[in-house]
């Protein structure tokens, strides 16, 4: 049985990174049935953990520790987003590294 790919879009930072590394921006990612974390998935991609603020998964950010389903979206969000965006994109919050859903402005 497979399952629907994990969507992941890179921006800034981790955006140049992997374009200097020839590869895409825009990768889709096959996870198991049981999910990731997304520590895990940046792992998977070779992202290095330190570049890394935080995680949109489904247009809401999470901590690193949120388990990525299959079928999912997600984006990786660089390190050294100015600090009214950190609060205003929800970074702040999901830094914290709790599981209670951030709001996002959509």
């Amino acid at each position: 049985m497979t399952t629907e790919p994990v969507t992941v879009r890179l921006f800034g930072a981790l955006h140049a990174l992997q374009k200097e590394r020839g590869g895409p921006t825009l990768v889709e990612v096959a996870v198991p049935p049981e999910g990731v974390t997304g520590a895990d998935l940046a792992s998977m991609l070779d992202l290095p953990h330190s570049m890394i603020e935080g995680v949109f998964c489904n247009r809401v950010v999470r901590p690193m520790s949120h388990l990525i389903r299959p079928g999912d979206r997600v984006a990786f969000v660089p390190e050294g987003t100015p600090g009214p965006h950190r609060f205003f994109l929800g970074l702040y919050a999901a830094g914290k590294d709790d599981e209670e859903e951030v709001p996002t402005v959509q």
